[in-house]
């Protein structure tokens, strides 16, 4: 088997993955997602911790220093099957405040930090960096065993591999911008790819254990030999070495960015925890029980000058087991690339929300207080994607320059755990925020970036060989007292600081929630005035798209009891938004825009009254009287909103009957004073004609208002005939377009469609919606009055198989007093002599789309006057012989 051949099985592989996560990410999309969100799934999917260096590393580690290679997996073990409890209150509170990594969760905790979510993602940058680059390393040594006859394997192996894994982590890793930062495709790929290694790892041990060895007696007899031996010096258990691995362990299975990520911002809540806290120990123990036979194996069979991290591919092809040797392969490659994917998420994701996107607003001056320009323009979602994908090519490039700077050498090999103690560094920081409310911001900022520099110049640059080991008293290792070090003045800084720190108002908010697991349903902040509404929807449809943002505002306003999409700027849901702009950009830069956008102002001292309030029965009562409160508060606007609807209409509808007594006045005025004038014989003929054409012309005028006003009797009364039929939406919205009369100006307008979006089969009535959309088109060409008019059609199919148009224009918009009123047939604009009729034809379309089943809405925030018609599959009360008639009629 050749390089060539394992380069093209890699490619096929990662092809295969990228149609997995391809299709998991479609089903997500579609709302076939729950079989992807199993407790299975999720424990497979944090076998990302055993990366490249699990899979070649250990079973080197094993042939040089013996048993401690167990360390590294005792941590995690421990951890999940002892403090599962302890990771669900992490994964509770996280998911509770919508936290998208270590650096965010960290950075929340303490007041919203975003210097100390920057200085975190500092430490995770550079302590990730070399682990990427022992993976792109691990795939050029492994393909080197394969080589023969002397061959060279190119030193752009690395390169290559590092832009396939780039190419595609930004194309599932990116994709869009959700308030939960959730990759279904990805985790689908790595749970498969934990299959995959596993059987790999285990065909080998397996093909060693009985194949090359007699079982695990022969196993148990050379390593009791191999412990007698001179050369099994480096085999004897150092107690304080081991107790600093395990802890380093246990650490990075909470820390390290790519654990944080699968397993607390993947889980949809904590409780998949309970079955991971027996299962992944378990993954663990089948992952490692077969490195010792394969290491002691390799010892005793291969020559002194083989490579001890590649025994698990150069056994089998020492033996002709090619086969083996290449599934060994895949497994290793598989390794490699699921801790470089979900690593460049999590890291991107960091420097994308703590440095990147905080440094673009500064300089562009932030968001202020009106409503943000562009309104409808996902121009701030472009933004944030491109930054995390430039992100992911600064991280995985940094992880080749290294590897080409380090050239392979065996610094490289201990990598991994200055990688775990690295991050250990930000541990003291997190656990105390969970667990102890006094922990302040100044008290975590110290301690972590005393600790980091401590293992910057004590553990990094000697690991390097840039400097020389730190001396430590006898007895001592110097690594295990480096990291103790480390880790001692930073938990003690931590406590000193904190002790002698008074924590501001937000990080008392915020420490009741965290270390308690209490939802923050009040805001630490004023609530903004009603006029923020828009600018908080035009924020959210530039993070998400307008539909997500559309959404969100609709259920607040439907949970306030209000109609529309616009709610009260109550605590609560600021609050709430907050969170939701937090799970996509990260708590610090999420409070900074809501602070620019709100313009909201310092915690009050009733909010400090409310962090007093701490006791346990104390929180019941207050909830029963909130949930009661809110109830009440819910039915009042009800009734507020019905009756100031009631008192417009009421004031309206005197101006209604008069209007139409005018609109029926007029024309019969004319029709009577010009049939006299035709009654004179005197008259000529041109005259005749042109007094005609007048008469004609106020008959049509009163026919129409008297069609309308008859329409609207015939909706209203369920007397109205359904003549569904099959149609393309395209074809009728031509004809409503070339229907539809210019604007009383004459002007020219700018039409902005997708034509092949509208290519949608419907079964409807074809008259009665073409009906609305003249109505809707034709009050845009009116009432339009931007210099350069614009009309926006957008068309779409829902999953559930609704139809929706959108119809916009770029004008001014209708007035927010006026838009609860526009459908009523006695409302009208405040000027009624734009209008030119009787103002029904809102009316009336409200009407005609709930006889067809639907609705008609008007969307604030989209930059003008904007409507969505909402069309179901098929009428209401159709049955299926119907159907089958109307699409063959």
């Amino acid at each position: 088997m050749t390089p060539e051949t394992l380069g093209a099985a890699g490619i096929i592989y990662v092809a295969g993955m990228f149609l997995l996560a391809h299709a998991a990410d479609r089903a997500a999309a579609a709302g076939r997602w729950r079989w992807m969100d199993s407790p299975l799934v999720y424990t497979l999917s944090l076998s990302v911790y055993c990366s490249a260096w699990t899979f070649y590393g250990a079973v080197g580690y094993a042939t040089r220093s013996g048993l401690e290679f167990m360390t590294i997996y005792l941590g995690p073990g421990i951890v999940f099957a002892g403090a599962w409890w302890g990771l669900r209150h992490l994964v509770r509170v996280a998911r509770m405040h919508r936290v998208t990594s270590i650096a965010d969760l960290i950075s929340s905790r303490f007041g919203k930090s975003a210097g100390l979510a920057a200085l975190v993602t500092l430490i995770a940058v550079v302590a990730v960096t070399p682990y990427i680059a022992l993976q792109l390393q691990s795939v050029h040594m492994a393909l080197s065993a394969f080589a023969t006859d002397g061959r060279v394997v190119p030193g752009g192996i690395a390169l290559w591999t590092g832009l396939g894994l780039a190419a595609f982590t930004i194309l599932f890793g990116t994709r869009n911008l959700a308030a939960d930062e959730r990759h279904h495709g990805v985790v689908m790929a790595i749970a498969l790819e934990a299959v995959v290694k596993l059987l790999a790892f285990v065909a080998v041990g397996c093909f060693v254990l009985w194949g090359l060895a007699d079982g695990p007696g022969d196993v148990l007899a050379r390593i009791d030999r191999i412990a007698a031996s001179p050369e099994g010096a480096g085999w004897i258990i150092k107690p304080d070495r081991w107790a600093v691995l395990i802890t380093l362990s246990g650490a990075a299975v909470i820390v390290l960015p790519r654990m944080f990520q699968v397993m607390v911002v993947e889980a949809s809540d904590d409780d998949r925890l309970r079955h991971a806290g027996w299962a992944f120990p378990l993954y663990l123990f089948v992952m490692t029980f077969l490195v010792l036979p394969i290491a002691v194996v390799g010892r005793d069979m291969m020559p002194a000058s083989a490579n001890p991290d590649l025994y698990v591919l150069e056994l089998p092809l020492s033996q002709g087991q090619d086969a083996l040797a290449g599934l060994a392969f895949i497994g290793g490659f598989s390794s490699a690339m699921s801790m470089v994917v979900v690593s460049a998420i999590a890291v991107s994701t960091m420097m994308a929300n703590h440095w990147l996107v905080p440094v673009w607003l500064w300089l562009r001056g932030g968001f202020h207080a009106r409503p943000l320009p562009g309104a409808g323009r996902e121009d701030l979602r472009a933004m944030m994607l491109n930054a995390r994908r430039l992100a992911i090519l600064a991280i995985i490039g940094g992880g080749w320059a290294y590897h080409q700077m380090s050239g392979g050498t065996s610094a490289l090999a201990v990598m991994g755990i200055v990688a775990f103690s690295g991050m250990a560094q930000v541990l003291p920081a997190m656990v105390a925020g969970l667990c102890w409310r006094g922990a302040t911001r100044r008290g975590a900022m110290a301690g972590i970036a005393l600790g980091a520099a401590v293992w910057f110049s004590l553990i990094f640059l000697p690991s390097l060989g840039l400097i020389g080991a730190p001396p430590m008293p006898d007895g001592i290792d110097p690594f295990a007292g480096a990291v103790l070090l480390a880790l001692g003045l930073n938990m003690a800084v931590l406590t000193l600081v904190s002790l002698f720190d008074f924590p501001n108002p937000v990080e008392r908010l915020q420490a009741l929630s965290f270390v308690h697991a209490i939802a923050p349903d009040r805001s630490p902040r004023d609530a903004a005035g009603g006029n923020r509404a828009e600018a908080l929807l035009t924020l959210g449809g530039r993070l998400w798209g307008s539909d997500r943002a559309l959404s969100l505002f609709r259920a607040a306003t439907l949970e306030q009891g209000k109609s529309g999409y616009l709610p009260d700027m109550t605590p609560r849901f600021l609050s709430e938004f907050e969170r939701q702009i937090a799970g996509t950009v990260g708590a610090a830069t999420a409070a900074a825009l809501m602070g620019r956008v709100t313009g909201r102002g310092g915690v009050t001292v009733a909010d400090l009254m409310e962090v007093a309030g701490e006791a346990s029965q104390a929180r019941a009562d207050n909830i029963r009287l909130e949930t009661a409160t809110e109830e009440l508060a819910r039915s009042a606007r009800k009734l507020q909103e019905a009756n100031d609807k009631l008192t417009a209409l009421s004031a309206q509808k005197d101006a209604f009957l008069g209007q139409i007594s005018h609109e029926l006045r007029t024309p019969m005025t004319s029709i009577r004073a010009f049939s006299e004038i035709l009654m004179d014989p005197q008259l000529g003929r041109d005259d005749r004609t042109r007094f005609a054409a007048i008469i004609h012309d106020e008959t049509r005028r009163m026919t129409r208002l008297i069609e309308d006003i008859l329409d609207l009797a015939v909706l209203e009364s369920g007397q109205a005939k359904l003549l569904p039929r099959v149609l393309n939406l395209h074809d009728l919205i031509e004809r409503a377009l070339l229907s539809t009369p210019a604007g009383p100006d004459g002007r020219r307008f700018t039409l902005s469609r997708d034509i092949p979006g509208e290519q949608l089969m419907l079964i409807t009535d074809a008259d009665r919606l073409l009906q609305v959309l003249l109505n809707v088109l034709a009050n845009a060409r009116k009432y339009c009055d931007a210099p350069e008019p614009e009309i926006r059609i957008q068309t779409r199919r829902r999953p559930d198989g609704t139809t929706e148009i959108d119809i916009g224009d770029n004008g001014t918009g209708i007035a927010p007093a006026n838009r609860a009123l526009i459908f009523e047939k006695f409302a009208r604009l405040d000027d009624p002599s734009r209008a030119g009729g009787a103002g029904l034809g809102l009316a009336i379309c409200r009407e005609i789309m709930q006889f067809l089943g639907g609705t008609i809405v008007y969307l604030p925030g989209q930059g003008g006057a904007a409507f969505r018609i909402t069309l179901p599959a098929r009428p209401p009360g159709m049955t299926d012989r119907e159907n089958a008639g109307a699409v063959s009629g």
